[in-house]
């Protein structure tokens, strides 16, 4: 097959098909390429790899931030058949060399923002297949490598192309497999459920180790044609320069960079700018709302899981604190009895009374072909693949409409006062004080009621928690279920994040270092330092 030929919808055709495309591929910086040309250096990286003559399963390691070289790689593993891993810049020691032994990488491509990290790690690569990408020893590597003929035959479409670690918020990473076939699949259905062009300038912001910015940014750009503003690390302060500066009318994102860039200084020029589409997930509602006001953009929030095949959408019907709907087939299911879980019963002021009964864990039914598994990890496996179904680990509920309703994981509960408490209605609530920009509610053990409601706080940058508002705040919102008021709430400078911006609850010690703690006084709603 030739290499200019779209035969199926596998990433690495898509790719070859930019191979004569003399329109704007990147920016990065004060540098530009065309798609020819990033097509080219993507091959002879393919070229490079062929030449160390890797032994299986071929393996890279990308620990790179989001550079060119980075891009290249990625493109290189498509054109190539081989897979590359994404290296979790947050891993460290032990549990980095953990994630490139689990893996079997053969090769490790870094650059110098990685470098400290791999030093000393006992992780099996020899040194001579460890590659700086900013070292001269690796340009004249490359310079001696004649790309690969363009004419080969290019990967099938069941062949890895990457696996991708999930975020560990509640374990350890599992490494989930992605074939041609389903990257090419997503750029296309991205593509065309975002009505994207070859006239789009994608901005490319979030890490590229993590899936979000590969496959709601990068991919939909190979499919549309479109040319990629790839930044090396999120900035709020820089997002708006940088959307004007390229002319990005689509950016990506995962967890909390709306917050971030909502916590600028607004300007009442804010909206003269180029953006037409937020694309992403878990942004809350509030965050949703003044984005698309200040910079006069559509944000499409979803929610979705790294293994695909969980998908929840938002729908311009969709009430306040819902995800959406979910497709045919996904439903809200008892995992000790295998029922589908009652409906959300509410009252008047939209607080749910049924919580036992109606919160329960989100499965597809019918997608458990869309999961391609994790690496080397058959208990994993058989946990998400239960019956025959896909198990997300995440727990919802859902209203008569058939709206959906986040409840947090399926370790996420609370037991107060011989009640089950799911933590994310109560999140969702408090995220309402003013100034609050993430909080993470988690059990105070209590020896008397089982659990107490801890609320872990990072304000947003200038702004202080009032302890006497907070009272009156909670008063005052007519949702607030009998046992929700925390009691305690720990400020904290920032919670602890996984790189694209998910809570880690898992990470939030006993006593945070430099915590403010109140408490609330016996039953009334006073907070006292």
């Amino acid at each position: 097959m030739s290499a200019g030929t779209v035969a199926a919808p596998t990433f690495g055709s898509l790719v070859a098909a930019r191979s004569e495309d003399d329109s704007t591929a990147l920016f990065f910086e004060d540098e530009r390429w065309t798609w020819r040309e990033v097509v080219a250096e993507a091959w002879r990286r393919v070229a490079l790899v062929r030449s160390l003559d890797l032994p299986a399963p071929g393996h890279v390691a990308l620990a790179c931030a989001n550079t060119p070289e980075h891009l290249f790689w990625w493109f290189a593993a498509g054109l190539g058949g081989f897979t590359v891993v994404g290296v979790n810049p947050t891993r460290r020691g032990p549990d980095l060399a953990r994630d490139l032994r689990h893996t079997d990488c053969r090769l490790v491509v870094h650059d110098a923002t990685r470098a400290d990290a791999l030093d000393g790690v006992d992780h099996g690569v020899p040194p001579d297949r460890v590659l700086d990408v900013e070292a001269p020893a690796y340009g004249d590597l490359l310079a001696s490598c004649s790309p690969a003929s363009t004419d080969a035959a290019l990967p099938e479409p069941g062949r890895t192309l990457s696996l991708v670690f999930t975020s560990g918020t509640t374990a350890a990473p599992k490494a989930v497999i992605c074939s041609q076939s389903r990257m090419g699949r997503i750029a296309l259905q991205q593509q065309e459920r975002r009505s994207l062009t070859a006239d789009d300038v994608f901005y490319v912001v979030m890490p590229m180790f993590h899936s979000n910015a590969v496959m709601a940014g990068v991919a939909p750009a190979v499919a549309a044609g479109g040319a990629i503003a790839l930044r090396r690390s999120f900035s709020a302060s820089g997002f708006l320069p940088d959307v004007r500066r390229y002319g990005a009318t689509f950016f990506n994102y995962v967890g909390k960079p709306l917050s971030y860039v909502l916590a600028t200084p607004e300007q009442p020029d804010d909206a003269d700018n180029s953006l037409r589409i937020a694309f992403g997930n878990e942004a809350n509602e509030a965050d949703i709302a003044a984005f698309g006001r200040r910079f006069g953009c559509q944000v499409v929030d979803s929610f979705g899981s790294s293994e695909g095949e969980i998908r929840i959408m938002r729908t311009p019907e969709t009430p306040p604190g819902s995800l959406g709907v979910a497709p045919e087939g996904t439903v809200v299911l008892d995992p000790e009895t295998l029922d589908e879980c009652p409906r959300g019963v509410f009252d008047t002021e939209g607080r749910l009374l049924n919580p036992d009964e109606a919160i329960g864990e989100i499965v597809n039914r019918e997608g458990a072909a869309l999961f391609e598994g994790y690496y080397a990890n058959p208990d994993a496996e058989a946990a998400r693949l239960r019956h025959g179904w896909a198990w997300s680990g995440d727990l919802a509920y859902r209203d008569e409409a058939g709206f959906w309703y986040f409840a947090g994981r399926t370790g996420d509960w609370l037991r107060v006062d011989g009640e089950n408490l799911a933590a994310a209605p109560i999140e969702r609530l408090l995220a309402r004080f003013p100034g609050v920009v993430a909080i993470a509610v988690v059990a105070a053990p209590d020896p008397a009621v089982g659990d107490q409601v801890r609320a872990v706080v990072e304000m947003r940058p200038g702004t202080t928690f009032d302890p006497e508002a907070f009272g009156p705040f909670l008063a005052a919102q007519p949702d607030l279920g009998t046992l929700w008021a925390p009691r305690e709430v720990w400020v904290v400078d920032a919670l602890p994040r996984t790189p694209t911006n998910k809570v880690v609850k898992r990470a939030i010690p006993d006593v945070p270092e430099g915590a403010t703690v109140f408490r609330r006084v016996d039953r009334e709603l006073l907070y006292t330092r």
